[in-house]
């Protein structure tokens, strides 16, 4: 009998056919895919990496000079998870400073005099602040060179004419259908750090971090599932170092996806405690990365032991590659316990994706378009940008 059953094909644990019918399937599949696309990354970036170098470095090794990460939403925090990593590992100065603020005011973040990458990240590439980023910096700054990463080779972005410019498209797998960013953060992300790092950097580091982002997409469903299950009117996410910034984009994720209805705070563990920890109710989820750095993690244990000693939570969860026991409120990644912290992004943002994505469902959002009223948008509408007087 038993060699009739046909396997019904399934993501993130659930009937691909059901993801049709509620309007989930592109964000699954999205999801889904980021083991596969960050390998084919990797491959791209090898490939060009001798041309990127020779574009980024009269600028990257340049003490003097700058680079700056940006983009918005989702594309800006990319920025604010590489970095502090970035500022370390080039000559320049690294920031993150997102279009949304470049553009309303340009005078406090762009030196004329001070040579500049300007690095901008677009799954769409047609948000119009991108534009008028690219725009501004070209007029404004004396000696200016633009990096462009993308998902889509069409879009304005791609296509600026500016003086010096370099373009990396992304497969078009990673120009995310679904409303929200998934599988284009995590490619942009990847993309850009294997950019700016030297050759062959990541070589030994990919196949663990893919595998590794492979492990909760496939293991981590029961208890993703059972958080969702719960339905917490509060979700907080909380990181240290690079990871406040994927705080950041995990509490986008959610709101984004469950249309709102769930309010969400982010933080890191020091900060949470000046102010922002009387957010939490009874009702609240507190979501915590933690570090792989012996020195930082044990700031990270402190506000997680507190957390539960206080009782007030409804739960707290630790995301660790380096777990501390094997409850049921940790989320362990596996294969990564001596990597840097930067290469546990991925799995630990597939984590945060499936949730928000699984919570969504339990309140009969629909992922692919949580927001049918045109409330918000795939790419942001209704932005009216203004000439810059000299």
């Amino acid at each position: 009998m038993h060699a009739m059953t046909k396997t019904v094909p399934e993501l993130l644990g659930v009937p691909e056919a059901e993801l049709e019918a509620s309007h989930a399937i592109w964000t699954a599949r999205e999801i889904a895919q980021q083991p596969r696309l960050l390998r084919r990354t990797h491959a791209l970036i090898a490939d060009l990496h001798a041309q990127l170098q020779a574009f980024a470095a009269p600028i990257a090794n340049d003490p003097a000079a700058r680079v700056i990460l940006t983009g918005a939403g989702t594309s800006a925090y990319i920025g604010q998870c590489l970095a502090p990593l970035l500022d370390r590992a080039l000559a320049a100065r690294v920031d993150a400073v997102p279009t949304t603020d470049l553009v309303c005011a340009p005078q406090l973040y762009l030196d004329p005099a001070q040579p500049l990458l300007l690095i901008s990240f677009g799954r769409s590439g047609n948000s119009p602040e991108s534009i008028a980023a690219v725009e501004l910096t070209e007029s404004l700054v004396g000696d200016v060179r633009h990096l462009v990463v993308t998902c889509n080779a069409q879009g304005k972005l791609a296509t600026a004419p500016v003086r010096q410019a370099m373009t990396v498209t992304l497969p078009e797998e990673t120009h995310d259908t679904s409303f929200a960013m998934t599988s284009s953060f995590s490619c942009m992300m990847y993309a850009a750090l294997a950019a700016l790092l030297p050759a062959g950097a990541l070589d030994a580091r990919i196949a663990p971090i893919a595998q590794a982002t492979e492990a909760v997409i496939q293991d981590a469903l029961p208890l993703l599932q059972s958080l969702a299950n719960a339905r917490h009117d509060r979700v907080v996410y909380l990181g240290s170092g690079l990871f406040q910034g994927l705080a950041r984009e995990a509490t986008l994720k959610l709101g984004e996806l469950t249309n709102g209805a769930v309010a969400t705070c982010y933080d890191s563990p020091l900060g949470f405690r000046h102010g922002p920890k009387t957010f939490v109710t009874a009702k609240t989820l507190v979501v915590v990365f933690v570090s792989n750095d012996p020195y930082t993690r044990r700031y990270d244990h402190d506000l997680i032991d507190e957390l539960r000693r206080d009782g007030v939570a409804a739960r707290v969860i630790e995301i660790s590659a380096r777990p501390r026991s094997d409850d049921a409120d940790t989320l362990a990644v596996p294969g990564l316990a001596q990597a840097a912290d930067v290469d546990l992004l991925w799995p630990y943002v597939a984590a945060a994706q499936i949730y928000a994505f699984l919570h969504a469902r339990v309140r009969g959002v629909t992922p692919d378009n949580p927001n049918p009223a045109g409330i918000v948008n795939r790419v942001v509408q209704g932005v009216r940008l203004y000439a810059l007087e000299s």
